[in-house]
């Protein structure tokens, strides 16, 4: 009986520091370096911090523009007015300066002993009652907009000081802040000017709709306009920044990797469907069984790689060159929108038309490799019985294969243009055309291998032309669509 007493004592003892453990209270402190009052707050904090173990101190120097916006925005959930450092929140009390918020109906104002003494008390009262943090009374987060900025730049210090006043007003808006110079906060400002169609140095603001870039404001199916910060400038800006807080418009950065994460995905899907190309399987399977009828089986596998190699190098450099200058001709934002949509609707019709190969292949225009050039394309690839003639065969048979496989390319190469800087569009180069030759190796192995022999591998070809252009079509069609579907929301 005594054993399971002091079992269940050493029990509610454990239970009473777990407690005690997780009994955690949360104080906001915003002090200003060089402040005595300051000073002695911090001392006197610290004091009790080492009293109570549960005690958090959050601490942000007044003096950062992040630390600026959060009091902001605490301001306002307290019902507190702007005053003088230090300032403080904890529980339901705010401290500014020597005047109290929550302790009474109205604000109290309190001398420098008679304040840290009300504080203590405010800061113990917390504690026994487990207050929670004075982060959960902060309105949640509507909208985020992107303030760019570089150092020495009173322009952009003007800017800053508009945007405190805007979180002021509307607290449920969130300033994420960029400073130029730094790689990464470079490279996003890169990508985010891409992503509005906008051109210029800091400062910069992206919200919403609109992005304010070294004077210039953007807006989406507008021209661009000046902005010098007149009184009608700024109105038109805050009426911009309240629209997009109570829509609970998408945060500029989200909008951005949504995009890049779309792009990524039209490209593989786009390259998985249009790698099912009945033009190259066909002249891939002419090579090879040419190499096997004259004998040469142990160079089926090194020429159809030959082969395979120079389709991806040539698509590649073919695709890269377009992708340039389509990247410097229609990066105009009055150009661009009509651009796309032109190019968008023409898949959209050709995709059509290729559908229809499902039940009536082979009638009226067909969209694949000219009948005059056949016999060409033949002659071509039926010589090509070396290593470095296949390789020759697949550069020339890229060019002669361009009508049938460059639609989906184009499209994508059109979106590319638009979406990415030249490292991620290489990048993307890369993978849309390894993955457009895959069936081109798979064939080549499962020949070399014995799985399968050209002849059966042809009969297959013929057997399936109407759903391969049946699939290439649905390609066509999903990036036509897509591609609008961006230009009108934003994205592209």
């Amino acid at each position: 009986m005594r054993r399971m007493s002091l079992a269940l004592l050493l029990l509610v003892f454990l239970c009473s520091l777990l407690v005690l453990a997780s009994s955690e209270v949360e104080i906001v402190y915003f002090p200003e370096p060089g402040c005595p009052k300051c000073q002695r707050i911090s001392t006197f904090l610290e004091g009790i911090q080492e009293e109570h173990e549960g005690l958090i101190i959050h601490r942000y120097e007044i003096h950062t523009f992040e630390a600026r916006d959060l009091l902001v925005r605490l301001l306002s959930a307290y019902e507190a007015e702007i005053g003088p450092v230090p300032l403080l929140f904890v529980g339901d009390v705010a401290m500014v300066g020597g005047t109290f918020y929550g302790l009474e109906d109205e604000p109290v104002t309190l001398s420098e002993r008679d304040a840290e003494l009300v504080l203590r008390k405010v800061i113990l009262q917390a504690i026994d009652a487990e207050a929670p943090s004075p982060l959960t009374k902060l309105p949640s987060i509507a909208t985020e907009a992107v303030f760019v900025t570089v150092e020495n730049c009173p322009e952009c210090e003007r800017l800053e000081e508009f945007l405190v006043e805007m979180v002021r007003r509307y607290p449920e808006l969130e300033v994420r802040r960029l400073v130029l110079g730094e790689e990464k906060d470079d490279q996003l400002f890169e990508r985010l000017l891409r992503l509005f169609g906008a051109r210029g140095t800091p400062p910069a603001l992206f919200v919403g709709g609109m992005a304010l870039v070294g004077g210039t404001s953007y807006i989406r199916g507008q021209a661009p306009q000046s902005f010098t910060f007149t009184e009608e400038d700024k109105e038109h800006l805050e009426e911009t920044i309240e629209q997009a807080v109570m829509q609970k418009a998408a945060s500029p950065v989200e909008r951005l990797r949504l995009r890049e994460q779309l792009t990524l995905w039209a490209v593989v899907g786009a390259a998985a469907l249009d790698s099912v190309n009945p033009c190259d399987f066909a002249v891939l399977i002419l090579l090879l069984g040419t190499l096997l009828v004259i004998g040469r089986r142990g160079k089926v596998l090194w020429a159809g790689l030959a082969f395979t190699s120079a389709i991806y190098i040539s698509y590649f450099l073919m695709g890269f060159l377009v992708y340039t200058v389509l990247g410097l001709t229609i990066g105009t934002r009055g150009f661009r929108e009509p651009f796309i949509l032109s190019v968008s609707s023409l898949a959209i019709l050709v995709g059509l038309w290729q559908m229809k190969d499902l039940l009536w292949y082979g009638r009226w225009l067909a969209i694949e490799v000219p009948e005059r050039w056949k016999p060409t394309l033949k002659r071509i690839t039926s010589s090509a019985v070396t290593i470095p003639g296949a390789f020759v065969a697949g550069v020339l048979d890229s060019l002669f294969l361009a009508p049938c496989t460059s639609g989906p390319y184009l499209a994508i190469l059109s979106l590319l243009s638009q979406t990415t800087n030249r490292l991620q569009g290489v990048g993307l180069l890369l993978l849309y055309n390894l993955i457009f030759v895959l069936p081109l190796l798979f064939i080549t192995v499962a020949v070399h291998l014995g799985f399968t022999t050209t002849a059966r591998a042809e009969r297959w070809r013929s057997a399936h032309l109407g759903t391969l252009h049946f699939a290439s079509g649905i390609v066509m069609v999903l990036l036509g669509v897509g591609m609008i579907v961006g230009v009108r929301l934003g994205y592209i």
